[in-house]
């Protein structure tokens, strides 16, 4: 009884004493942007020093192979991927990073998509995309970091990106710690952390002791289709987040933002909020790491409140084994958008949002490790339980196949 009664007091007392990190250690320790994993997460990184500077360099890729049920599903063999470099010095009593984020979906992901039963968002030659996932542009991210602490408990950061990530959403889920062995995007993507390539993003960050404030501007159209160039625009959206880091094996965000215009064939605005926790605890291999994430899409012009929900999780096995699962419940008022004559039926008769429910289970084995790469085998799958209403469309039982191999830097 006596401990139960001092817990609490001992956490507090723990929080009031938490000293920040260095600023050269806390900037290394950012994911997407500002955002952060759990602080215990290891990093696929490899680093070395260069006079004065330190460089980073973090990468990972995926060879899939899809197959999707009949009559709305698809086979296609392409590559998810991306590659980034960082560089620190000390500047002025605190540190500057600079960084760059590169992928080559735009050559390997043809057609501009990849099949994925019941994703939604953006374009491909002009019509909405239905059943599949974009390709993520050549220039995922350039920005600058500047870190300077502020006595013992206090830290400013501020990030400016010609390409980057607002502080919006949870850490984007390439480079989430318990989405790293599924290559494929959550179906809530444009509900949760889509905005992780936007442009003309400038934020500022307030970290005190456990909890941090950021607020950011940023141009908030998506990306178009030409996935080769820079779509620059005005600073006309906003974000803002909190931040708590209870522990070093555990972080939590909520934010809020208004997105202005966000896909250019479609009038009206976006207000996102989104709320996540992750839990990552090192194991042999790598790290136990999980995350729950809400995401609401408020539509300005309908008023509809769409919502996302995602819980996953990645569990390592005496080193070279990985177990994974991700479970998805999303509303979808987009399944139709590219058959306007259904949808419209659909409307009359059973409304225009229908959740879609997603269960995802999968296993990665590393079959070879070289010293400073890993590759593994490996394989998910995942089962659809949907509305009666669309069944006649995606049939009662619809499901989905990936076999990949994965490559990745390691430290």
């Amino acid at each position: 009884m006596q401990r139960a009664i001092l817990a609490p007091i001992f956490l507090a007392s723990a929080a009031l004493s938490a000293q920040v990190a260095s600023p050269d250690v806390y900037l290394m320790d950012t994911s997407s942007g500002t955002s952060r994993n759990p602080e215990v997460q290891p990093l696929p990184m490899l680093m070395r020093p260069e006079g004065s500077w330190r460089l980073m360099m973090m990468g990972q890729a995926f060879l899939v192979d899809t197959q999707q049920s009949a009559p709305r599903g698809g086979d296609k063999l392409y590559s998810t991927n991306w590659f980034m470099t960082g560089a620190e010095h000390p500047l002025a009593g605190g540190t500057l990073l600079l960084e760059t984020m590169l992928s080559l979906e735009p050559a390997t992901i043809t057609n501009r998509r990849y099949p994925e039963l019941f994703q939604t968002g953006e374009t491909a030659y002009g019509v909405p995309i239905v059943d599949g996932q974009h390709p993520h542009n050549f220039v995922m991210g350039l920005g600058v970091h500047y870190a300077h602490r502020v006595g013992e408990y206090a830290l400013l950061h501020f990030y400016y990106a010609p390409v980057g990530d607002p502080a919006l959403g949870p850490v984007a889920y390439p480079h989430r710690a318990s989405a790293m062995e599924i290559p494929e995007a959550p179906i809530g993507h444009h509900w949760e952390d889509s905005t992780h390539i936007s442009y003309n993003v400038a934020t500022a960050e307030l970290r005190y002791r456990l909890v941090s404030l950021e607020a950011s501007g940023f141009y908030g159209t998506e990306p178009g289709e030409n996935r080769w160039t820079i779509d620059w625009g005005p600073m006309n959206s906003y974000s803002g987040r909190i931040n708590v880091f209870p522990s070093k094996n555990w972080s939590a965000q909520f934010s809020a933002g208004r997105l202005t215009h966000p896909e250019s064939d479609e009038p009206g605005d976006i207000v996102r909020a989104t709320a996540s926790i992750s839990y990552a605890r090192p194991l042999p291999g790598g790290a136990w790491a999980s995350s729950l994430i809400w995401g609401r899409n408020h539509e300005t012009l309908t008023g509809r409140n769409l919502d996302a929900y995602l819980l996953e999780s990645v569990y390592p096995i005496a080193r070279k084994n990985f177990v994974t699962g991700r479970i998805e419940l999303v509303d979808k008022d987009e399944l139709f958008e590219d058959q306007p004559a259904i949808e419209e039926s659909l409307d009359r008769s059973a409304g225009s949002t229908f959740r879609v429910q997603a269960y995802t289970a999968g296993y990665t084995r590393d079959i070879w490790q070289y010293r400073n790469a890993e590759t593994g085998l490996g394989a998910n799958v995942t089962a659809y339980a949907i509305p009666a209403a669309i069944q006649p469309y995606y049939g009662g039982h619809p499901w989905g196949v990936n076999v990949f191999l994965r490559v990745r830097l390691k430290p």
